[in-house]
């Protein structure tokens, strides 16, 4: 029932960077720019060579994607059901870091999570100059130009990926579950009309001043006080939220757009939202079935085949296909 607070702990690294920017004319500009994309190329781990990979079991934890969410469309089925889908972009992932669990361990005693490493994520390239310079030191390991939002998620030992490896739509695969998480949408301080769904006063009838109060807070007797967990006006949404087990009808490889099942994904518009591969035991892949590409898609090894702009699922209506027919009962 408690709100977690806005303000970033003491320890946190310090992002952006408040100067003043300097007026600069357009030729010392795009001299910055040459420098900023000769620092951030020359660096990348990428140019050591590609980590050892390994196969892929039912126990594998995955690395997730940060995507931003642009909407929500209907979609169709074959036989004409119609039902709505959210559009999830991938934002220009790369991976940053990673952390091996013995390192986890000693950093997180008493986690729930001690035998998984941590890999962060990037998403949305941005200018180096809007930083302060402790935040671009995050990005040195990878070699790849500064995020605006970072995240991380944790993996066993065979879903490692190399920093600096982007990161597009082509991680899941159409048919796959999946788990959205990102906070909801803020509205602020609000009543218990509004935040908990009270009924409130009457609107007339002697009614002054109690259209939309809450009415008693306590009992009285041996027992009064207000209990903990009482429905009071307050803070209401930016929280974390996650729904779980949300199927991918369709992928657009060209935009890197996720067609995620249903209306409800948490937050606004434009939010980020992280998006992993679900836990729940009877919508997750199971050994006998396709595996997921693993760690990550590549694209070296693609080279000779076609990708389709669009990735459809056979259950899903294309518009390029013949309507629906209907036959006349004899």
């Amino acid at each position: 029932m408690t709100h977690s607070p806005n303000t970033p702990a003491p320890w946190w690294t310090k992002k952006l960077d408040t100067s003043a920017p300097e007026d600069l004319t357009s030729d010392n500009e795009a001299f910055l720019q040459d420098m900023v994309e000769e620092k951030y190329s020359v660096d990348s781990p990428l140019k050591e060579g590609p980590w050892e990979r390994a196969d892929w079991t039912p126990r594998s934890v995955r690395c997730g994607l940060i995507c931003r969410k642009i909407g929500v469309i209907p979609q169709w089925l074959n036989n004409g059901k119609k039902f709505y889908t959210t559009l999830l972009q991938v934002a220009d992932n790369h991976v940053i870091r990673y952390t091996p669990p013995e390192i986890n361990r000693e950093r997180r005693r008493g986690s729930r999570t001690p035998n998984f490493g941590i890999q962060v994520v990037g998403a949305d390239s941005a200018d180096p100059r809007l930083f302060k310079a402790e935040y671009l030191g995050l990005f040195q390991e990878a070699g790849v130009m500064p995020k605006h939002h970072l995240s991380r998620f944790f993996v066993t030992r065979d879903a490692v990926i190399q920093p600096g490896t982007q990161l597009n739509a082509m991680h899941f695969s159409v048919g796959d579950f999946v788990d959205c998480q990102a906070r909801t949408i803020d509205h602020g301080y609000q009543g218990v009309v509004k935040k908990w769904g009270m009924k409130g006063g009457p609107a007339s009838h002697g009614a002054t001043k109690f259209h939309r109060k809450m009415g008693a807070t306590g009992g009285g007797g041996n027992m009064a006080r207000i209990w903990p967990g009482k429905k009071m006006p307050g803070h209401m949404g930016n929280e974390w939220r996650i729904l779980k087990g949300l199927k991918i009808w369709r992928i657009n490889t060209k935009y890197n757009v996720l067609y995620v099942h249903g209306p409800c994904v948490p937050g606004p518009h434009h939010c980020y939202v992280r998006v992993m591969d679900t836990i729940l035991p009877l919508r997750k892949r199971k050994g006998d079935g396709p595996k997921p590409p693993f760690p990550t898609w590549f694209a070296d090894d693609y080279k000779d085949q076609e990708i389709p702009e669009e990735i459809f699922d056979e259950s899903l209506h294309r518009f390029t296909a013949s309507s629906i027919e209907f036959e006349e009962e004899k």
